[in-house]
């Protein structure tokens, strides 16, 4: 999981914060592409995980999967950048 620049996403007749960016990796050919499952979510409570507001999917291929290292910094870059999102750098 990653900060982002809060974004506002309307949801289900509801304006909520996005504030959390997170990913997995659904599919990886270890050679010329990987696809990852994202989440922006609310940030997290004291009492509860921030919930989902949206998800999607993307894949990685070509110059950008071969530049990748293999680290988690390169790969939420990926996807921020494909989901026009900002992430926050401590």
């Amino acid at each position: 999981m990653v900060q982002i620049q809060p974004l506002q996403i309307w949801s289900n007749g509801q304006t909520k914060t996005a504030e959390v960016l997170d990913a997995v990796i659904v599919n990886d050919d270890l050679a010329t592409s990987c696809t990852f499952y994202w989440l922006l979510k609310e940030a997290d409570t004291e009492s509860q995980p921030g919930q989902a507001i949206t998800q999607g999917n993307v894949t990685m291929t070509g110059e950008d999967y071969l530049g990748w290292d293999g680290s988690n910094a390169y790969a939420y870059a990926f996807i921020a950048s494909q989901i026009n999102v900002i992430i926050l750098v401590d």
